[in-house]
C-alpha cells in the first residue's frame, strides 16, 4: 500500500484504508462462491454494517475513496467488490438526479445494506450503442408504461429495485430516454432468464410487459435519462479500473509468493532471469495502472471533467490486469489452470472488466475523440 503516500491522498483517505485492511482480512477471508444469491446479499448486509456502503451512496461522492475501498475489496474477494460497487452504481442515479423524496426513501436503506440496488441499462440489441435502446415507456396519465427487455443486469434477480432507462421519444437517438425506479415485486416485471458467467454473480435479463409506473417514480426530467446514466457511469468508470487494480496486485503478491517458493532447476523459480523479467513487467503494469487511476479520481475530486482520463484509466488498468494475471497464471505453471487456486479465480473474474461500463474499444474511441476535439 505505499502508493498511499504519493501525493493524490489525503490523511482521510490513509486512515480509510488502514481501517479496511484489516476488516477485509477478518470477513472475506471465506466468501462461499457457491450460492452467489445468498453471498451477495450477505455481503451487502455486512458492507452496510461496517459503514463501507455509505461512501458509494449520495451525491458528495468521494471517488478516491470509492476507488480504495474497490481496490482493496476487489484484492480479497471479487464477490465483495462487485457487491459494494452495484450498490454505488445501482443508487447512482438517484444520488444525482434524484428527487428529495426519493432520495430519502431509497438512499439510507441501500448504504445500511437493507435494499439492494441495479442498474438496468444494457439490452440485447443495446450495449455500447445506447441510443439503439428499444425498450420504451409510455405516459398514461400519472403512470408511466414499460415494454421491451434489458440484459446483463448485475443484481438481477436479487435487486430490491432498478434503475431503468427507456426510450420516452422526446427526441431521437439519446435524447429521448429517461430514468425510472421500478421496485421487483411491480407488476409486469419478470426475471426472464438468470445469466451464468464464468466468474459467478448474480446477473439477469429483465422483460417489461406493460409494467406501469407511477410518474413519481421517474428520476430527472423526461428525455434527460441519457445524461443521468453518462453521470452515474462517469462516477463509477474509474472505479472500475481500480477494481482491475486490486485483482492485478493481488496476482503480482500471488506470482512473488510462489516464485520465492517454488523449486526449480537446483534453485527458486525467482532466481531465473525469465522469472525476475516477467515480475518486472507486472510490477511496471500495476504502477502504471495505479497512476492513471488515482490521477482520474482526484482530478474528478477537484471537480474536473475526466472523460478522457476515466477512460485512459479503464482501457489501461483493465487491459494491464489481464497481462498481469495471465502471467501470474504462468508462473504457477498446472496449479494456475487448477480450479480454487486464488490465479485462477482472478483469471476468471478480470474478463468482464474489459468489457463492462464501456469496453476497451469504446474507450479507445472516447479517448481518441477526445484527443482530436
Amino acid at each position: 500500500m505505499e502508493h498511499l503516500s504519493w501525493p493524490f491522498f489525503d490523511d482521510k483517505h490513509r486512515e480509510l484504508a488502514s481501517r479496511l485492511e484489516p476488516w477485509c482480512t477478518e470477513h472475506l477471508q471465506h466468501v462461499d462462491h457457491r450460492d452467489v444469491d445468498k453471498s451477495c446479499r450477505a455481503l451487502v448486509r455486512a458492507l452496510g454494517r461496517a459503514g463501507w456502503l455509505h461512501h458509494a451512496v449520495g451525491d458528495k461522492i468521494d471517488t478516491r475513496a470509492i476507488c480504495l475501498l474497490r481496490e482493496t475489496l476487489a484484492r480479497h474477494d471479487g464477490l465483495a467488490d462487485f457487491a459494494f460497487a452495484m450498490q454505488g452504481l445501482g443508487s447512482g442515479a438517484i444520488s444525482l438526479a434524484g428527487t428529495a423524496e426519493q432520495r430519502g426513501r431509497y438512499l439510507p436503506p441501500v448504504a445500511r445494506g437493507e435494499l439492494l440496488a441495479a442498474f438496468a441499462l444494457s439490452e440485447p440489441q443495446a450495449g455500447s450503442d445506447v441510443a439503439a435502446m428499444q425498450c420504451s415507456a409510455t405516459v398514461e396519465g400519472d403512470s408511466c408504461v414499460l415494454n421491451g427487455e434489458k440484459t446483463w443486469i448485475s443484481n438481477g434477480g436479487i435487486a430490491d429495485f432498478y434503475v431503468v432507462f427507456a426510450r420516452t421519444g422526446e427526441a431521437p437517438g439519446s435524447r429521448g430516454i429517461s430514468a425510472f425506479i421500478v421496485e421487483a415485486g411491480n407488476p409486469g416485471l419478470e426475471i426472464a432468464e438468470r445469466i451464468e458467467v464464468i466468474a459467478p454473480h448474480p446477473l439477469a435479463r429483465l422483460r417489461f410487459s406493460n409494467c406501469r409506473v407511477p410518474r413519481s417514480q421517474m428520476i430527472g426530467a423526461p428525455g434527460e435519462g441519457f445524461k443521468v446514466a453518462m453521470r452515474t457511469l462517469d462516477v463509477f468508470r474509474t472505479s472500475v479500473a481500480a477494481a482491475a487494480l486490486g485483482f492485478a496486485r493481488r496476482a503480482l503478491q500471488e506470482g512473488l509468493a510462489h516464485a520465492k517458493s517454488r523449486a526449480m532447476f537446483g534453485a527458486r523459480l525467482a532466481d531465473l532471469p525469465l522469472t525476475q523479467a516477467k515480475l518486472a513487467d507486472m510490477a511496471c503494469e500495476v504502477d502504471s495502472s495505479t497512476l492513471l487511476v488515482y490521477r482520474a479520481a482526484w482530478l474528478r475530486d477537484q471537480g474536473k471533467t475526466i472523460t478522457r482520463e476515466a477512460a485512459m484509466a479503464k482501457l489501461m488498468a483493465t487491459e494491464g490486469a489481464q497481462r498481469v494475471i495471465d502471467a501470474a497464471v504462468q508462473l504457477h505453471g498446472g496449479r494456475g489452470v487448477r480450479s480454487g487456486e486464488i490465479v485462477e479465480s482472478l483469471y476468471r473474474e478480470i474478463r468482464a472488466l474489459r468489457i463492462y461500463e464501456g469496453a476497451s474499444e469504446v474507450q479507445q474511441l472516447i479517448i481518441g475523440r477526445d484527443l482530436l476535439k
